[in-house]
């Protein structure tokens, strides 16, 4: 299983907290590619839920990596 940003940011707007089977739904209603159905697929799942994309991705970046402090400059 791999996740790239692009990959993630797909999902990102899925109906969070979710199951891994709502996961795959909306992945493949929203016509996600592939790779994203094949790495929910690769999940051993015991019927939790996902709060967010980072509890499947741990290391996503959220939006506070992407800001600077204008102070600093």
């Amino acid at each position: 299983m791999y996740w790239t940003l692009e990959l993630a940011s797909k999902i990102e707007d899925a109906p969070w907290p979710a199951t891994k089977e709502e996961l795959i739904d909306f992945a493949q209603r929203s016509g996600a590619p592939m790779e994203i159905i094949e790495n929910l697929l690769e999940i051993e799942d015991e019927g939790e839920q996902y709060d967010s994309i980072e509890d499947l991705w741990p290391d996503y970046p959220t939006k506070e990596d992407f800001f600077f402090h204008e102070d600093e400059y």
